[in-house]
């Protein structure tokens, strides 16, 4: 079954102490309807940006690590959900609840995952051994 990302996303300058006792329950409750529907993989809340560390690889084959987000944006990830639904429109209707339940916008992304050799989401096929065996199919491999 396809895994889905719902990713919280929350404003450079979030301020957790903003963080009312019922957008806490909200939260608490919507993650005890993931797991009693089977569905959660992984959830999991985030440090604040600030204190993320980013890593490069540099023209020598060194790596730099730099302070903060490798991205410079006014939204991050606040912390997410990995759920294991059906399809799209599954995975939609359990972030209509995040976007709810945590009161900021939620980005919906599919997982790409290797299952017996197909990419299960656009259709790639194992074609041998090795690290570049895969091999595009337009149309869903059955």
């Amino acid at each position: 079954m396809p895994q889905f990302l719902v990713a919280i996303q929350l404003p450079d300058d979030f301020d957790p102490s903003t963080v009312d006792p019922a957008m806490e329950r909200d939260i608490e409750v919507l993650n005890e309807e993931i797991v009693a529907a089977g569905i959660g993989v992984f959830v999991g809340g985030l440090r604040p940006a600030r204190e993320a560390k980013s890593l490069r690889t540099q023209p020598d084959g060194k790596v730099l690590i730099t302070d903060g987000p490798y991205v410079e944006t006014k939204e991050h990830i606040g912390g997410f959900w990995v759920i294991e639904v059906a399809n799209i429109d599954e995975a939609l209707a359990w972030a209509r609840k995040g976007v709810l339940a945590c009161r900021v916008p939620v980005e919906v992304r599919a997982v790409w995952r290797q299952l017996n050799g197909v990419d299960e989401r656009v259709g790639y096929r194992k074609t041998g051994d090795g690290p570049n065996v895969l091999q595009f199919s337009a149309t869903e491999i059955e």
